[in-house]
């Protein structure tokens, strides 16, 4: 199965960009080689762009608030399991303490390292950071994988707090709705939402279909245009009935 995610508005195409990013970091710096870990090192600097262009702290922590009073009132619900519920709060309490205890700006740690500030200026010029350019960066490369690895860990750890808190939310978001089976009659599929306010729009599907969908939602409306690939890639309409889960997600 395959799955497609849909954001309703900015904040969350924000965050789900920043996981994105997030993941991307995670498997890059865990790896070994100096061009890996660069990599690594250019999504810290992709993290700081994206993240710098809203008060994103201030935003999680209190939908994180936001969370928790809700979570709160089940908590005398006889139907919801009370060891989860605790788990989710204790959780939730855990990540928020941490991203409070975190200081300053998001990531003004790596700005205000010349060393590193000097590096984003070059890596944004293409084939910017050749030795010849940044002679002390290319030296850094050449060290042992662990350093490389633990130096770029020191650079992210100020910043570990916000994606910790970002994961939890997404998670709490993706947990809020149901899958609902739907059929796109000619690969075409739409819905009126009648004002409701989601979040975010999940859509699943069996990837030997070799479908893909185009989605366009506003408070409205849902549409869902398939369609399909061929040898130079170019989408192409599908006119056959497509089967699908969807799921509408909302705090």
């Amino acid at each position: 199965m395959i799955v497609y995610e849909y954001p309703f508005n900015e904040r969350i195409r924000t965050l789900l960009r920043l996981e994105d990013l997030y993941e991307k970091f995670k498997f890059f710096v865990h790896q070994e080689h100096p061009m890996q870990h660069h990599v690594a090192l250019a999504t810290i600097f992709d993290m700081l762009e994206v993240a710098g262009r809203a008060d994103l702290k201030s935003d999680l922590l209190q939908e994180l608030e936001r969370q928790k009073q809700s979570l709160l009132a089940y908590r005398s619900n006889p139907a919801v399991a009370a060891e989860m519920l605790d788990a989710v709060l204790g959780e939730l309490d855990q990540v928020s303490s941490a991203l409070v205890a975190s200081q300053g700006k998001t990531g003004q740690n790596v700005r205000d390292n010349e060393w590193l500030m000097s590096i984003r200026g070059r890596t944004i010029i293409p084939g910017g950071a050749c030795e010849f350019d940044l002679p002390s960066y290319y030296a850094w490369q050449r060290r042992p994988a662990e350093q490389r690895h633990a130096d770029i860990m020191t650079w992210f750890a100020p910043l570990a707090p916000l994606f910790d808190a970002l994961s939890l939310v997404l998670r709490l978001l993706r947990d809020s709705g149901g899958p609902v089976k739907m059929i796109a009659v000619s690969g075409s599929y739409q819905q009126m939402l009648q004002g409701k306010v989601y979040q975010m729009l999940r859509l699943t599907l069996d990837d030997s279909q070799g479908v893909i969908p185009e989605i366009s939602a506003n408070k409205y409306m849902l549409w869902v245009r398939f369609t399909t690939q061929g040898g130079d890639l170019k989408p192409k309409p599908l006119e056959v009935d497509v089967p699908f889960d969807l799921t509408l997600c909302n705090f």
